[in-house]
């Protein structure tokens, strides 16, 4: 026995040729949190953010998102695909957006936000790092109600039949993902920023938590089609997150050995 797959129609509502999409709702509802809670921030005494500054910034990182996440996954998850076919990488009406992609995509927009500002990159680094996990959220959610991206088969109680899934009960991997990358990383930050932080913890913080839940969330997710696992063993997801376990970890080390920045994160 399987949970029924919830019939959500993708599609909100259309007008004529224009479709609205639960899916493109998801990535709307996850800016507008960025959106109000870094002015929430920056409107805290001592901040050192203006509200220009954080317009400019959400700018920035929404380029870097949707850039580096489609970059991302054609490279990383299309690579054979695109040398065939090179004008594949502006297909995006074809979907495919790269969660590791677009982490590098916000990095390099954050380092020229903080070049051209005149800030430092890691303060850049940890005011955005708090704003990243409910945008995850949503984002899975997003990708539940379209019915993609799900798990491996399992037996669990509340495994699911996918409509594009065939008829095996699978993991509903999309909700593990919205749970612990999205909502329980960001209690974990938001807890984290309560007090003043050495410069740079918070984002080290932040991928650490999200390479290691991913890559565990990764044994129950389907791997791709295409590249299935390497060495029957490990899948381009995890591989993806190693560095950012690695680098989090680095990073957070490293930032309790300085002094405490005076622009450190606090809540």
């Amino acid at each position: 026995m399987a949970l029924e797959f919830p019939q959500i129609d993708p599609i909100i509502f259309s007008i004529g040729p224009l479709s609205v999409r639960w899916y493109g709702l998801m990535y709307l509802i996850g800016f507008a949190f960025a959106m109000w809670f870094a002015n929430r921030q920056a409107n805290k005494s001592g901040s050192g953010w203006t509200k220009d500054e954080v317009s400019d910034l959400l700018f920035y990182g929404m380029l870097g998102v949707i850039l580096g996440g489609r970059i991302g996954y054609v490279l990383f998850y299309q690579f054979s695909y695109f040398i065939e076919n090179p004008l594949y990488l502006f297909r995006i009406d074809q979907g495919g957006m790269s969660f590791h992609g677009g982490t590098l995509g916000v990095i390099t927009a954050i380092a020229i936000f903080a070049y051209k500002r005149k800030k430092s990159l890691l303060q850049v680094g940890d005011f955005v790092a708090p704003l990243v996990p409910v945008g995850l959220l949503a984002g899975r959610i997003g990708n539940f109600i379209n019915g993609e991206l799900w798990g491996r088969t399992t037996d669990v109680p509340w495994a699911m039949v996918f409509p594009t899934g065939g008829p095996l009960a699978r993991h509903p991997s999309q909700l593990y993902e919205a749970f612990f990358e999205g909502l329980v990383l960001f209690v974990i930050l938001l807890w984290f920023i309560k007090r003043p932080r050495p410069a740079g913890s918070v984002s080290g913080l932040f991928l650490l938590g999200y390479g290691v839940f991913r890559f565990c969330i990764e044994y129950f997710r389907q791997p791709d089609a295409q590249l299935g696992l390497f060495a029957d063993f490990i899948s381009m997801g995890q591989i993806l997150s190693l560095p950012m376990i690695i680098g989090g970890l680095g990073l957070l080390i490293w930032a309790y050995k300085q002094p405490l920045s005076k622009t450190a994160a606090k809540a």
